[in-house]
């Protein structure tokens, strides 16, 4: 039997004799009912077509489904027609004109299939686990997909171990300082999964992590069993070292790390843990280390994670895996310098994965009404990415100076501070747009006051005006903590709106002699209302043009175990912080979002925040990957990091270029060359590694240096005859030479949801190469982008994807497609290289954004195949292009006639040039052409009208 979507009420009359209570229809899909073995057992599932190409997955073991309540999916999604089919005695499929979605009759499991009748992805078993919370029932779910060993995973977000390709990997899912968690992955199998949970989740692996001890025989150095050998080592006078025995390596939070040796000075001691593991069974070991401070780890007598260091206030983690044989004792040697007074140090393990999700897709998340995830099927990433958008909001046009340059530091701790650097830009004639004002300008005792310490801000207002007399913008961080001594603070609290533990508990922060404070509770629509209120009644006023939302995850209290970290941000107005752990960040960027424009609907909002969950980008919000360090392994894996955030559907992301977290030896490299002007190694090494993250960052989304000292201005770096200063000015100024491709991106964003800064395997999904690239990617549909980060390296391997050729951008030369070419990496320079059939718009050298309007325009026209591009202009810093208010004109280059079309000006808006001029540089095989911005071609006088050029 075949049904098609009818009108609800005759639906509704059609139920009893059309389903025979197998399944009911409903408006926008089905509910199909399972017999239950066991409580647990599903016993509804649920089918909502969204789309075409939408479909929404629920399912539950009780006899009814929970109230519909969502935080990440948006409103008014207009759903489309569908027809249910029965005839199979297996199943029953809802199908659309994309999609056949079928549902088994005997345990509920779904498979999805393309309209001709190939699977796409198929449910392997799921399971749920009754867990209660604050008296509130809920699971703790799992959901096993079938992978093909071919199939790739990409997404979740952004994390800090250098993982790119998810398939065969784990990754918990939380929000921490450098950890933005991001529930959704894209397939190369042509589908994306948006799991709907806000619970602690897994991908990939439903177990945690465990400590050593519960999982191997251990052995101590003299070949006893039952701990580790740990050796403490002071570099310090009079203090004896210690040798004892560990039965874990598990010191990795501030209540455990209380077992460490007590009044032990661990700051640059040597400390070492060995022994010997013997494995239970055969098979692959998941390791997973956490570290602060300098640290290696051998194991079986082999290097298996080279020196990693990380300030020791906030640590990382680091994931490795090895092969290890049923009672075979092996050796394991960790290394570990700390570097702080408290310091961090852990290794946990995983058994080999059970056969049921060895090599599968796996969901698991602590806590859920309900099992919820999306089904976004498309045949490209950009169409995936755009069905995710559809899910979960447009992203909005950023303002166009977000798209220059930003100085941050931590911190400019005076107003002659912030506007002494800004004037600095100016003078030296370095392009800014942005410059940022970190926490801690209110009085020290005054956190979350929202108001100025007048001692070393006088004139808040003035500050303001003197850098839009500058022509630049400031950014302001605001936090969403308040000291309990605050009139806001006392607001909130009265209205039930504070977060309580912190309080309770007496928790101090790191400020003075430390202070009690707590985070307001974003869950609530009223707190978000305050929350914007006091913002606007305090600084709003000043014309404050960007907000940073530093610590959204929330970071109450560095360091802490799991559990306390919920009691801490919980409960929320919602439900528990177990059931509502992950989003935060997104509650706090709607207060901001909603509260300017409700007050200035036609100023475009931005904010910077530090976490973020889906649905992030419909508040015009961007995400910066927070406190990492200043290693080469770690702007390696910014790469990594920023290319999986992207592929989460959020376009706009940053970094601390140069690192936030500084080692103590650059920091000595910098004081001794301020002393003497010598340049030591290790300052040697700090300005190469800082040039090299520059020509990194100019390619990022959003380019934007921050960090503690050393500063990070150019001239804090390096002198002007510096090749690293010469480096930072150059791509600075290409930056903006590149604003009319730029900006035209940013539209892109929003008009065809498109992604700036794009793994190889979105522009090039046949070359199998590419899926696992992490160290190359596409910054829009030209650039192909190879940063560089080895220290010394002076060249690089690069790899050519195939079904396009290329062009070295800096000569023009020509490089065949499908091939690793080593290239040459000069300190000054980061290989760029421009595909085949791209056209590039170059402007005019600004100093900021819109000093000058693009009425000049050097047109790069790189031949050999066909190529087009679609120039977007708008008015800069309203949305007035919601209202259809831009212009557009089309390029489009016919290899076969060697002609390039200049289309009719398309659109309208205040400000739009009606003449220009455009000269026409064109780029090819046999006639190479180094980038110039004085380049010599055919000149065009444009009045808006199409023109044909003939450029062979």
């Amino acid at each position: 039997m075949i049904l098609k979507k009818l009108p609800y009420l005759f639906v509704a009359a059609l139920l009893v004799s059309c389903s025979s209570k197998q399944y009911e229809l409903i408006d926008d899909g089905i509910i199909v009912n399972i017999k239950q073995n066991s409580k647990t057992d599903v016993q509804k599932v649920r089918i909502q077509v969204l789309q075409n190409e939408l479909i929404h997955i629920s399912a539950t073991p009780d006899s009814e489904f929970p109230k519909d309540s969502t935080l990440i999916i948006v409103p008014g999604i207009k759903t489309v027609p569908f027809t249910v089919e029965t005839d199979n005695p297996d199943s029953i499929a809802v199908v659309t004109s994309k999609l056949k979605v079928l549902v088994s009759k005997a345990n509920g499991g779904v498979n999805f299939k393309d309209k001709n009748g190939k699977t796409i992805l198929k449910e392997k078993s799921r399971d749920f686990t009754p867990i209660e919370v604050e008296g509130t029932k809920g699971y703790s779910i799992r959901q096993i997909f079938d992978s093909p060993a071919d199939e790739s995973f990409h997404g979740l977000g952004q994390h800090q171990a250098d993982e790119f390709n998810y398939k065969g990997k784990n990754e918990e899912l939380f929000q921490y300082n450098t950890k933005v968690s991001v529930p959704f992955i894209v397939s190369n199998k042509n589908y994306g999964i948006l799991w709907d949970s806000y619970s602690l989740s897994r991908f990939g692996e439903s177990r945690p992590y465990e400590q050593l001890n519960k999982v191997f025989k251990l052995y101590d150095k003299k070949g006893k069993q039952g701990s580790l050998t740990g050796n403490y080592v002071s570099n310090e006078k009079d203090v004896a070292n210690i040798e004892r025995a560990e039965e874990s390596i598990f010191f990795e939070d501030i209540k455990s790390i209380k077992k460490l040796p007590e009044n032990f000075p661990l700051k640059k001691a040597d400390v070492t843990y060995e022994g010997e593991i013997e494995a239970p069974e055969n098979g692959t070991y998941k390791f997973t280390l956490y570290y602060a401070g300098y640290v290696k780890v051998y194991l079986n007598n082999e290097l298996v994670v080279p020196e990693r260091w990380r300030t020791a206030w906030n640590p990382n983690s680091y994931k490795f895996s090895l092969p290890l044989e049923a009672g075979k004792r092996v050796p394991l040697r960790i290394e570990w310098k700390p570097d702080g007074g408290k310091s961090y140090c852990g290794l946990r393990v995983l058994t080999p994965q059970p056969a049921e999700e060895k090599d599968n897709q796996v969901w698991w998340s602590e806590m859920n009404k309900k099992l919820d995830y999306y089904f976004v099927y498309g045949t490209t990433t950009d169409q995936i990415i755009k069905g995710y958008r559809t899910l979960t909001g447009k992203s909005q046009i950023m303002p166009k100076w977000a798209m220059g340059y930003w100085q941050s530091r931590e911190r400019y701790k005076t107003q002659d501070e912030i506007l002494g650097s800004l004037k600095e830009f100016r003078k030296r004639k370095i392009p800014i747009d942005n410059i940022v004002l970190d926490w801690n300008y209110w009085e020290e005792d005054s956190w979350g006051s929202h108001k100025f310490d007048k001692n070393r801000f006088p004139n808040p207002q003035g500050m303001v005006d003197s850098i839009h007399a500058m022509n630049g913008k400031m950014m302001i961080s605001v936090w969403p903590k308040f000291y309990r001594t605050t009139d806001n603070f006392k607001e909130f609290d009265k209205k039930g709106w504070m977060y309580q533990q912190a309080v309770k508990d007496s928790v101090r922060d790191w400020v003075g002699p430390g202070y009690v404070g707590s985070f307001y509770d974003a869950y609530s629509g009223g707190a978000r209302k305050l929350f914007w209120k006091q913002i606007y009644d305090n600084l709003y006023p000043l014309k404050i043009d960007a907000w940073w939302m530093d610590a959204s995850e929330p970071n109450v209290l560095d360091c802490t175990d799991m559990e306390y970290r919920k009691a801490l941000c919980g409960p929320t107005a919602l439900g528990s912080s177990t059931e509502f752990f992950n989003t935060y960040a997104l509650m706090n960027a709607e207060a901001i979002y909603d509260g300017q424009r409700s007050v200035e609907p036609n100023k475009r909002v931005f904010l910077l925040t530090r976490s973020g969950f889906a649905g992030l980008q419909r508040y015009s919000t961007a995400t910066w990957s927070g406190d990492i360090a200043t290693r080469w392994e770690d702007m390696k894996a910014q790469i990594s990091a920023g290319l999986n955030f992207a592929v989460s559907g959020i376009p706009y992301w940053t970094m601390d270029i140069g690192g936030f977290c500084v080692e103590d030896r650059y920091v000595a490299g910098q004081q001794q060359y301020d002393k003497g002007g010598k340049e030591n190694a290790d300052y040697k090494e700090w300005r190469e590694l800082n040039a090299r993250w520059f020509q990194f960052g100019a390619f990022a989304p959003l380019y934007r240096a921050h960090g503690q000292f050393p500063f990070r201005e150019p001239w804090n770096i390096a002198p002007e005859s510096h090749p690293a200063y010469k480096s930072i000015l150059y791509y600075t100024n290409l930056r903006y030479r590149l604003m009319p491709y730029i900006y035209t991106m940013a539209g892109m964003t929003y008009f065809d949801d498109y992604t700036i800064m794009r793994p190889l395997f979105m522009d090039f999904p046949k070359d199998k190469k590419v899926q696992n690239t992490s160290d190359q990617f596409m910054f829009g549909p030209a650039f192909m982008v190879s940063p560089v980060y080895k220290y010394g390296a002076r060249n690089r391997s690069v790899y050519f994807p195939e079904g396009t050729n290329w062009f070295d951008f800096y000569t023009g030369k020509y490089i065949k497609g499908g091939q690793q070419v080593t290239v040459d990496a000069p300190y000054e320079r980061i290989p760029l290289h421009i595909r085949e059939g791209s056209i590039i718009p170059v402007g005019p050298e600004m100093q900021y954004t819109t000093e000058k309007k693009a009425d000049k325009i050097v047109l790069y026209v790189y031949m050999g195949q066909d190529g087009k591009f679609s120039l977007y202009e708008d008015e800069n810093e309203n949305y007035n292009y919601e209202k259809g208010q831009f212009g557009k004109i089309d390029f489009t280059y016919n290899e076969a006639s060697g002609k390039l079309a200049i289309g009719a000006q398309k659109g309208k808006f205040n400000g739009m040039l009606k003449n220009r001029k455009f000269i026409i540089v064109a780029v090819s095989k046999d006639k190479p052409q180094a980038f110039n911005y004085d380049a010599k071609g055919k000149e065009i006088n444009y009045d808006g009208k199409q023109q044909i050029i003939s450029l062979k």
